[in-house]
Formats: C-alpha cells, sequence, structure tokens
C-alpha cells in the first residue's frame, strides 16, 4: 500500500478531506456502525496511517501483510471474530487494497 494512496483517498495527517474517497467511506461506517464510526474499523485504521504518513510502519505493504506487524495482529484478530477467514469487505481487506 502506498502513502501517496491513502493521501489521494483523503486520509491526511489533518484530518479525513471533504468530499473525498475517505469522507464517503467514514459516512458509510457510520451509518453502518449506528452513527459513530468504531474504533479498529477501517476509517479508523487509515485516518491514524494517513496521520501518522506512513503505512509501511503498520505492516501494509504492497507485497503483502508483513508477519508480526500490527496489521497481521488486525487480521488474526478479525478471521478469529468471523470463523477464520478475513471476510471481504472487512478492515484487513479494505486497508489491505488501498
Amino acid at each position: 500500500m502506498a502513502d501517496q494512496n491513502v493521501r489521494n483517498a483523503g486520509f491526511t495527517p489533518s484530518g479525513i478531506s471533504a468530499g473525498s474517497l475517505a469522507s464517503s467511506l467514514m459516512s458509510q461506517e457510520a451509518r453502518a456502525s449506528g452513527g459513530g464510526v468504531p474504533s479498529g474499523g477501517y476509517t479508523s485504521t487509515l485516518q491514524e496511517l494517513g496521520a501518522r504518513g506512513t503505512t509501511h510502519s503498520s505492516g501494509y505493504t504492497s507485497s503483502g501483510i508483513s508477519g508480526g506487524s500490527r496489521a497481521s495482529s488486525t487480521m488474526s484478530s478479525e478471521a478469529s471474530c468471523h470463523g477464520g477467514g478475513v471476510p471481504r469487505g472487512g478492515t484487513t481487506s479494505t486497508v489491505q487494497s488501498i
């Protein structure tokens, strides 16, 4: 995952850009969660990466998820919650695809 892709999507050090893909994702996730964006969801995860200005230290890379990283921990937790598999459209798959 390229740092520029995260910024281009609207996840920036100064917050989520109005009218961006990021703002659309945040709106959709908030509606689906009953009005708020959950901690650890794809919006908060991507915004954390955008605010930090780098994605690679979290383990989301262009060649996949790095073992022992925050990304692998997120993937493991999500898989455990879903019976062993990472769901399409979940936090891990969404963040990794961006």
